[in-house]
């Protein structure tokens, strides 16, 4: 029995981890509830560069306000929009946006997180949220599923700013990684598809948050994105997967976010103009890749 985007739900805030707490209590939180969540990890000097970055290649649709924040100019768009598709390469193409997830902060996080060496997915995602887009928001869903994940994959979204409850806020659903891979079905919104809901799972975990704080969830944690209703608020987040080093990774996260269907947007074209080369085509030599299609219920029930 499926559960909709539109069932009653409760909301209970996020559980707050210290990055000084111990990787066994940490790994262990993890493992409980599906989701870690960080505060201030990134420094604000970090967030600025790009999200400054972004909004110079997002002008004039969005633009900084009196304080620095991001408003939309105009009417609302969504991933894959005509303005969307426009925009997109020059944000993918930011130094300072590859870069950032490559940082030792968060690499030492993601490791004592995992326990493990850490491989970071070339394919990292810059996330747009204009308000008046109201059912276009990212359904509930798991990476397990998009990004054909093995057992050790998980995600970590940096907040380039501070996101209250107006402007679509990063929903988990808590526990829900120890069910595996879900059944989907298409809906509405970014991915175009919804993950299995079980009636049980009425409440989820959201907070607020602010400049620099770190989510890092399993790959099969359900998650979604809360409808931005703010006036002319956007937000802008950043976001990664990653895994235990040499763990199978599917060849199409190698790949630029939306590298497939947008002719202007490849590793050429992002590395063009790059101050620093010593992150370009990292990856090239990494032992797991893998191309052909696996059982993943079957992976995740056995991890």
């Amino acid at each position: 029995m499926l559960n909709t985007v539109n069932s009653p739900s409760l909301n209970q805030p996020l559980i707050v981890s210290a990055i000084t707490e111990s990787a066994e209590v940490l790994q262990a939180r993890f493992q409980e509830w599906g989701y870690l969540h960080f505060k201030g990890v990134v420094s604000a000097n970090d967030c600025n560069a790009v999200k400054q970055g972004f909004l110079a290649a997002l002008s004039p649709y969005i633009t900084a306000n009196a304080v620095g924040m991001p408003e939309l100019n105009g009417e609302p768009f969504f991933e894959t929009d005509p303005i969307w598709d426009a925009v997109y390469p020059k944000m993918q193409s930011l130094e300072a946006f590859q870069a950032l997830f490559h940082r030792p902060e968060l690499q030492d996080l993601m490791a004592k997180v995992r326990g493990a060496e850490v491989f970071v997915y070339p394919m990292k995602m810059a996330r747009i949220a204009t308000p008046r887009k109201l059912g276009y928001e990212t359904p509930p869903h798991q990476d397990a599923y998009s990004h054909h994940a093995g057992p050790t994959m998980a995600g970590l979204w940096v907040a380039l700013h501070d996101v209250d409850e107006s402007m679509g806020r990063l929903k988990l659903l808590p526990k829900s990684h120890k069910h595996g891979v879900r059944n989907v079905f298409q809906a509405q919104g970014v991915g175009g598809v919804q993950c299995e809901i079980f009636p049980e799972e009425n409440t989820w975990h959201v907070s607020n948050v602010e400049q620099g704080d770190v989510i890092i969830f399993h790959a099969c944690t359900v998650h979604k994105a809360e409808p931005n209703t703010a006036d002319k608020a956007v937000r802008l987040s950043v976001d990664t997967r990653f895994c235990d080093y040499g763990a199978p990774v599917f060849i199409s996260n190698i790949e630029p976010h939306h590298g497939w269907r947008i002719e202007a947007l490849s590793w050429e074209s992002i590395y063009a103009g790059w101050a620093d080369t010593s992150l370009q085509y990292y990856w090239r030599d990494y032992p797991g890749l893998f191309s052909e299609m696996r059982d993943q219920s079957e992976w995740h029930r056995e991890n």
